[in-house]
């Protein structure tokens, strides 16, 4: 109360000289209590701080000081984490850093005059103290995962994707343009670390939590490198190449997460380089025109990505999940191909009309539905002959939708 009688009221004090006391004050408060470890001195301490740099940042609109005095106390709650010391304190300090950089950002990506009586914060400001919250949590929960090698929480886990989106909400509302390829050259190293760290430093049977949580962000943080620096072009083709990578690693390390990292690579691809809105058209609606050549480069990798992760062993339910998925992106680029080259040479000699491309798309999906359960059958992959089940709903939904309202009865004869 003191301090904001004289900070709000009085005007004696500065907001930075205020929050420099609170700072001191916090600080002063681990000194004194971590020799006898007296846990209900910080937590009083922690907590009045806490409240007080909020309650200030709110009441003076002078957001900058109080946020950095509220990054001091969560770097020292980190310090006093990675000694497995009062770790219940993150849970104190943590929220309130999140709540006042998501203010800060919040109140000035509003326009100048949305925001009276607030303090200019500089753009430095606004790019160093949400990049300040992602180190200090980064750092700390990087301590205990990997040198510590303690679990990692699920007050962990959201932390540090909290901390990431607000960083990386920051470079991209104040610095536009070279926040964006310096936020993807920094996505990608930290998927670099993150794919050390899943592949190199945990044992996937010991450690399945952090395993799977680094695995997991690894594949996020490359996607987000991928389209926050490269042209649609150059990640459909990076991504494809990463897809074929990622799936023959899989089955050479008998990991299942690198095919999984594989197969949302080749989903990726197939969005940006118009495969999915390409095969969407094409075995449905108006027939688009021809696609460009990066449509088939995805679309060979498709193919590329079944073969190779198709010898992966093993019928557990997440097994059959993968190469099920696989199969049908597979399925959907051959039928996509062949409805296409179909449709092409009938362009030769005759202006396909709406009935025709409906015949070809029937034939087409009816002949690779019994290719497809041969094949499943006859090498025994259930997942082709799942597949081809799928295949016959989709052309029975065809001929409801499409072959019967707006074919003729030549059209619809040929299709039954």
């Amino acid at each position: 109360p003191m301090l904001g009688e004289l900070t709000l009221r009085f005007e004696i004090l500065p907001a930075s000289v205020t929050a420099g006391l609170l700072s001191a004050f916090a600080v002063a408060a681990f000194a004194l209590a971590w020799k006898r470890n007296l846990a209900p001195v910080v937590w009083v301490a922690e907590g009045t701080a806490v409240f007080t740099a909020l309650a200030l940042m709110i009441a003076s609109h002078d957001l900058a000081p109080y946020i950095a005095a509220l990054l001091v106390m969560a770097l020292f709650s980190e310090l006093a984490a990675a000694r497995n010391r009062w770790l219940g304190l993150r849970f104190a300090v943590a929220p309130a850093v999140d709540i006042a950089v998501g203010i800060l950002i919040y109140i000035h990506s509003l326009p100048e005059s949305s925001r009276p009586g607030y303090t200019v914060v500089s753009r430095t400001a606004l790019l160093v103290l949400p990049t300040l919250t992602l180190l200090i949590y980064g750092a700390g929960i990087a301590f205990r995962t990997l040198l510590l090698r303690q679990r990692l929480t699920v007050y962990e886990i959201v932390q540090a994707v909290t901390a990431f989106v607000l960083a990386a909400l920051s470079w991209l509302w104040f610095a536009p343009d070279a926040g964006q390829v310096g936020l993807g050259v920094f996505s990608w190293v930290l998927s670099a670390a993150c794919y050390t760290a899943a592949f190199v430093w945990f044992d996937r049977t010991e450690e399945q939590r952090n395993y799977h949580v680094y695995a997991t962000w690894s594949v996020a943080l490359a996607l987000a490198g991928c389209f926050l620096v490269l042209s649609p072009l150059l990640v459909a083709l990076v991504l494809s190449g990463a897809a074929v990578v990622a799936t023959l690693a899989g089955v050479r390390m008998a990991r299942l997460t690198p095919e999984f990292h594989g197969l949302m690579y080749l989903a990726a691809a197939a969005s940006a380089s118009g495969l999915l809105q390409y095969a969407g058209r094409a075995l449905a609606g108006t027939f688009p025109t021809a696609p460009g050549w990066t449509v088939w480069i995805v679309a060979v990798s498709a193919l590329l990505c079944y073969a190779i992760g198709g010898r992966f062993e093993g019928e557990m339910w997440n097994h059959r999940l993968l190469r099920l998925l696989s199969a049908i992106l597979a399925v959907s680029a051959v039928a996509t191909f062949l409805v296409s080259c179909l449709v092409w040479l009938a362009a030769i000699g005759m202006t396909p009309g709406a009935s025709h491309v409906a015949v070809i798309r029937t034939l087409i999906t009816c002949g690779l539905a019994l290719a497809v359960a041969f094949a499943g059958s006859h090498w025994q992959r259930i997942e082709l002959v799942w597949t081809a089940y799928g295949t016959l709903a989709f052309v029975t939904a065809k001929l409801l939708f499409e072959d019967l309202p707006h074919g003729h009865s030549g059209s619809i004869a040929n299709s039954i």
